[in-house]
């Protein structure tokens, strides 16, 4: 008999071949319907697996959302390719693995007429009925275990090449998993590490679309086959489904690359791939949000500096980020002149530069520039520094992901006394700042890697140091999300991650602080002690926008284009009715600008709904519309950005409710 373990603490005994649905089905049959999947012994295994001896059991249900949502997303997957298979034959499977929300497969198109037929969007609405069809036949999803010289046998005899070199390739030793869906020799089979479900009937058939289809590399390899991959989007229940493509759908109109092009904020083209060209409108953001951050670094106490974009590659070397990093580099020979007009050439095969990605060894050398004392930490340098990042052409994304960005970067050099008081203090400033733009959020923290440099005890040390200032700082609650993440620290340091939430429920991670004590050791950072001895500093890392062109690019998005009054370009437009008012809206513009308002005047010969429509468009917050009455009046008519109809004011008034709402929040 078995001991098998409850998460309450109870034990039951049961025979050889039980399964966790058998338990479940003994504890009542609405727990017997509700189970979807087991934790056996910390793994997820499926339902109909039997136990293979003592084991601590926990029944997963649609109530542990995030195992759930993986299960149903990863039998989607399958689902989707046995549809695939029915509807066209001839086409190879080869991997299809749950993602964040949903799923894709990528398949070996068939061939028609001697040529590949890859798929197209329009092929997804057969492929989805026949998805049902295999739903609502509720077939059986069977695990087996098969030695490897049969599954490649089998998978060569079906013609699927893809599969059996994956077999053949796998592991010595590793236990080799088929699924079966259905019975006889007719079932569609996949090799697959699982778990699944117990049968296809087990997900909801209104509860999963399909959306798109691209090309993708048999593994990721572009010297291999092109295949074709088709994803969707798979949820537990409709509702859930609902919810999703509403957001989607709010996601696109609020596209920071449609919104940025209709506001006249910038552009990106192939002549700087990754890079951002910003237009003054676009530029009147990235001012007031780097004016803000140097208020905000100033009263913390940070000195700001600038140090240089090119620097040898010896000193990426000496920081470890040329043997971790280099592929990510943009790298240069370090050329000299020649004397016989021929051109440049490198003066030693060992003699590269590199445009640096990170400020942080140039901000050591700084430090390292004389004699440091105790005395003198903790030492905050800051700097608006310009990164450039080799990102795949694949992997950008408007403002989201560039070549060249600015990060709001600060490292703190201080003594090991000091950690926590700087990381509270950081977290508190941070805090502050996400705030000011409406932010909630959640803090993570990165634990260490398997790859990474510095002793257990160090990392021991610098995770336990950055988990005692969160929970110092009140912040380590459910209340703000609080979680570790195994394994996502960087290669030198632990980190804590600011994942910010926006106006439609999408997280983004922007904000760090890291604890390095790699670093200065790499590099040879010191201060002198109250002993008189040398020691190293502690290098806390540290950003809370990220970069300004993602974070302007999360706030673009975040409040669909209506920025608040003081980011706006442009705050308030004063338009005109009837031509006889052009003398005074110039000089409602002339007093809004001399209060510091950004102002521009409409004076042309246009409808004022044309006027109006227009700037509502541009996202402009306030227009004052005058015209012979107001000018005889002094008064303005207010019309505001997503509000109905419009205030009267004496243009005093006026002035002074655009004066407070273009206040930044940090001078109210």
């Amino acid at each position: 008999m078995f001991k098998i373990t409850l998460p309450d603490g109870s034990v039951r005994e049961v025979a050889p071949g039980t399964t966790p649905a058998d338990i479940a089905a003994a504890i009542g049959p609405g727990l017997a319907k509700a189970a979807m999947a087991a934790r056996v012994d910390g793994e997820v295994r499926d339902i109909m697996r039997p136990f293979e001896g003592d084991a601590e059991l926990a029944l997963i249900t649609s109530k542990d959302e995030a195992d759930a949502l993986e299960l149903v997303r990863h039998d989607y997957a399958h689902i989707l390719a046995e549809a695939v298979q029915s509807l066209f034959p001839g086409t190879q499977i080869t991997f299809g693995p749950s993602t964040d929300d949903g799923f894709y497969y990528d398949f070996a198109p068939p061939k028609v007429d001697g040529r590949d037929r890859p798929f197209t969007e329009d092929d997804l609405p057969a492929i989805e009925a026949e998805m049902r069809r295999i739903i609502a036949a509720d077939q059986p999803l069977i695990r087996e275990v098969w030695s490897r010289e049969d599954l490649i046998a089998r998978w060569r005899a079906q013609g699927e090449t893809f599969k059996a070199e994956w077999a053949a390739e796998l592991p010595d030793g590793e236990e080799l998993t088929v699924y079966r869906a259905g019975k006889g020799e007719d079932a569609w089979l996949d090799m697959c590490r699982g778990p699944h479900l117990a049968s296809t009937g087990k997900v909801a058939a209104d509860a999963f679309r399909l959306t798109r289809v691209s090309g993708a590399y048999w593994r990721g390899d572009q010297k291999n086959a092109m295949l074709s991959r088709i994803y969707g989007t798979g949820w537990l229940n409709k509702k859930q489904l609902d919810a999703h493509l509403h957001r989607l759908e709010e996601a696109a109109k609020r596209d920071h690359r449609k919104l940025g092009q209709e506001m006249d904020l910038f552009h990106l083209q192939a002549e700087a791939h990754g890079s951002v060209f910003w237009h003054p409108n676009g530029f009147v953001i990235w001012r007031q949000l780097e004016a803000y951050m140097r208020r905000a670094i100033d009263a913390a106490g940070y000195q700001e500096v600038k140090t240089p974009q090119v620097m040898d590659a010896r000193q990426w070397e000496a920081s470890g980020h040329w043997g971790k990093y280099r592929e990510n580099m943009f790298v240069i020979p370090d050329e000299v002149p020649n004397t016989d007009d021929e051109g440049p050439i490198v003066s030693n095969d060992a003699d590269w530069m590199a445009l640096k990605p990170m400020n942080c060894p140039a901000h050591v050398l700084i430090f390292r520039q004389g004699i440091k004392s105790y005395r003198d930490l903790p030492m905050r340098l800051y700097e608006n520094g310009c990164c450039h990042r080799n990102e795949p052409h694949g992997a950008l994304h408007g403002l989201m992901r560039v070549r060249q960005f600015t990060q709001d970067d600060a490292h703190i050099f201080c003594r090991q006394d000091q950690i926590v008081a700087e990381v509270r203090a950081f977290c508190e400033l941070a805090d502050r700042i996400y705030r000011d733009f409406g932010f909630t959020y959640s803090i993570k923290l990165a634990l260490r890697p398997e790859k990474r440099f510095g002793t257990e005890e160090m990392w021991d040390l610098a995770e336990t140091e950055l988990r005692n200032a969160v929970v110092e700082a009140g912040l380590a609650t459910p209340e703000y999300g609080w979680e570790e993440l195994p394994g996502e620290g960087a290669f030198y340091a632990p980190k804590l991650e600011w994942h910010l939430t926006d106006a439609i429920g999408r997280t983004w991670q922007v904000g760090t602080i890291q604890s390095d004590r790699v670093l200065p050791e790499r590099l040879d950072a010191s201060y002198v002690g109250e002993d008189g001895e040398r020691h190293r500093p502690i290098m806390l890392h540290r950003a809370i926008f990220g970069s300004y062109e993602r974070f302007i690019g999360i706030l673009i998005e975040h409040f669909a284009g209506r920025l608040p009054v003081w980011l706006a370009p442009t705050q308030a437009v004063v338009a005109t009715i009837v031509s006889d008012a052009d003398g005074y809206a110039r000089e409602v513009e002339a007093r809004l600008k001399a209060a510091g308002i950004r102002t521009d005047a409409d004076l042309r010969n246009e409808k004022i709904n044309y006027k109006v429509r227009e700037h509502s468009l541009a996202k402009v917050p306030h227009l004052l519309v005058v015209g012979k009455r107001e000018a005889e009046e002094g008064t303005v008519a207010v019309r505001t950005l997503g509000r109905d109809g419009q205030r009267m004011m004496t243009l005093d008034e006026a002035i002074a409710l655009l004066t407070e709402e273009a206040t930044p929040p940090d001078l109210r």
